[in-house]
């Protein structure tokens, strides 16, 4: 994990409990921080530390950075650095902050690159029972994961994919757009699509895998119109997005609607008209 940090930040890295390390915040010339356990701290030489004592990332690192986890080939994963990231080889996902370059309306690269936000993927085996047990106890539905940035959403759709396998032993495809959601396990009876956009992904894997759920990461609005064809033939999907409020979903096309206030802590569940779930 994290094997691409040049050695000055991997060695500050090595200070600190990877099993708590949730994100890591580079930024030239800035202080190095780190999210242990939802809490920034400060990093230097030797682990934890104050700001004055933090490393600075140069721009020389943090473009070593991006190079090294591109496996010294940036023009191999160009295509997830025009959208704005890029995925470690052990599911590490790698924010890019810069500037774009434009042809027409297309991004055509992001250069100058000045920051990297690295989130670290984490298996916690068992956090998504108590949304299993008050979703599904019943039988299969839909469900949309909700709650902002941070909040542990990949790490319960990927325990929830897991948990379907085991148990109901379903067809379930993975729609891994961003390489995060395969970065632990996913159950014996899952398939996975990785870098494909949302509409690719559901399409493709429909007419070639016949699943009977389909599991996605960070719905947005253009996404809609694929979960709905999805839902429409029958498939089942699980989903998550970067919303906090009933009121502000685009469309309403999942039977469950479950707001998240931290890994695996549920804060309140509607059901496809806003009701309360119990």
């Amino acid at each position: 994990m994290l094997e691409f940090l040049p050695p000055r930040l991997k060695e500050a890295v090595r200070h600190v409990n990877l099993n708590k390390l949730y994100e890591l915040r580079l930024r030239a010339d800035k202080p190095l921080r780190a999210n242990l356990g939802g809490e920034f701290f400060f990093l230097g030489a030797h682990g934890v530390c104050s700001e004055r004592e933090a490393i600075l990332p140069t721009a020389g690192e943090i473009e070593e950075t991006l190079f090294a986890a591109s496996e010294y080939s940036v023009y191999a994963v160009e295509n997830q650095i025009r959208r704005g990231f890029l995925t470690g080889r052990e599911g590490e996902r790698i924010g890019i902050a810069g500037s774009y370059v434009y042809e027409g309306k297309e991004v055509l690269s992001v250069r100058a690159v000045s920051s990297l936000c690295i989130r670290v993927p984490h298996e916690i085996v068992g956090c998504a029972e108590e949304i299993y047990r008050r979703c599904l106890g019943d039988g299969m539905r839909s469900i949309l994961l909700m709650a902002p940035p941070g909040e542990g959403k990949t790490t319960i759709l990927r325990d929830l994919s897991r948990l379907v396998c085991a148990r109901r032993k379903l067809n379930v495809l993975v729609s891994d757009e961003r390489g995060e959601l395969s970065a632990g396990e996913l159950g014996e009876t899952s398939d996975c699509i990785k870098f494909a956009d949302k509409l690719t992904a559901f399409t493709a894997g429909v007419r070639a895998m016949r699943p009977e759920l389909i599991v996605t990461d960070e719905l947005l609005p253009e996404d809609y119109p694929a979960v709905r064809r999805a839902l429409e033939g029958g498939i089942c999907v699980f989903a998550s997005a970067h919303l906090t409020r009933f009121e502000d979903v685009p469309q309403r096309l999942f039977s469950r609607y479950v707001r998240l206030d931290g890994l695996g802590r549920i804060g309140k569940i509607w059901d496809a008209e806003g009701g309360d779930v119990a």
